[in-house]
């Protein structure tokens, strides 16, 4: 199986670094499913976002969103951002 390398942004960084001081458990939850990019970039429920150039995708783990972009050329998985429901936009 061919495995995705995983980036993540520095405004995901921040949103991560957010949610570790303020939800723990969240937290662990969307670091793993942010692991889990790496094995399937589109696991069952990713949506993909028309309103991003390049277009993006996005998971939902509970009221948090992860926004991120596959690059297949590369192998390569970009986490753009990480917030909760109604800022994961902005």
């Amino acid at each position: 199986m061919l495995m995705y390398q995983v980036s993540v942004q520095r405004r995901a960084e921040r949103g991560l670094r957010r949610l570790r001081q303020g939800d723990p458990f969240a937290y662990r939850k969307v670091v793993a499913a942010i692991r889990d990019l790496a094995e399937d970039p589109r696991p069952p429920g990713a949506v993909k976002l028309t309103a991003f150039d390049p277009p993006a995708w996005r998971v939902r783990v509970g009221s948090y969103r992860i926004v991120y972009e596959i690059d297949d050329g590369r192998v390569l998985v970009v986490v753009v951002n990480v917030a909760p429901r109604g800022e994961v936009y902005r």
